[in-house]
């Protein structure tokens, strides 16, 4: 639990790498590193923004970001940050066309996964390979709910692609409950929510500045 910290600005690089190598198929790794580097930069200023990284000896290893309201964040984070992100989007988009029609249906996202009624989520968690199985995950997973719990939020969400057995059974080891599927990308998702009130893993201990 030491080696877990804030996620700050300075770790962006290292985080996007990180999301990419674990997520290279979705759709905002699909857009680069650069494009990625310029939204974490971006996302660690706005107020609703809540991540925490794993480090060893100075290297960022692991992360997890999660917010208090995604809606909300992703839409002034876009806006704010568009100067920085216009270009790289485009060299993106350019170098793989496929990307563009499902960036349009980026905004519909949020509605279709429950959001309005669990604003708080967990969106993307990331380690290098050989940390895998040595119940990292699992630590900075309690460190974001704890910190969400504090904040006053009962519940958080995680939305997953519904074949991703893996995540399931994680999810499911937390007390995660399925609240719903859709279809968004040209995939099947299933959106999960735990109530932090009644996990017994969960402290209201509120860790992000």
């Amino acid at each position: 639990m030491e080696r877990i910290r804030p996620l700050r600005r300075p770790d962006a690089p290292a985080v996007a790498r990180l999301h990419r190598a674990a997520m290279g198929n979705s759709l905002w790794a699909r857009l680069g590193t650069t494009f990625l580097t310029r939204l974490y930069e971006g996302l660690v200023r706005d107020p609703r923004f809540v991540g925490f990284v794993y480090e060893e000896e100075g290297a960022v290893r692991g992360f997890i970001a999660g917010t208090t309201n995604g809606e909300r964040l992703f839409r002034d984070t876009l806006v704010r940050e568009a100067p920085h992100l216009i270009w790289p989007a485009l060299v993106g988009i350019l170098r793989d066309p496929g990307v563009l029609i499902p960036l349009l249906a980026t905004p519909f996202y949020f509605r279709r996964s429950l959001l309005t009624r669990v604003p708080a989520e967990s969106l993307f968690c990331s380690f290098e390979p050989e940390l895998r199985g040595k119940r990292i995950s699992g630590h900075i997973n309690k460190v974001l709910f704890d910190d969400l719990y504090a904040r006053g939020h009962q519940r958080v969400k995680i939305t997953t692609e519904s074949d991703n057995l893996g995540a399931v059974r994680q999810l499911r080891s937390w007390g995660f409950v399925e609240a719903g599927a859709f279809r968004f990308y040209g995939k099947p998702m299933t959106a999960y929510v735990l109530d932090l009130s009644e996990c017994e893993r969960v402290e209201a201990v509120r860790r992000y500045p």
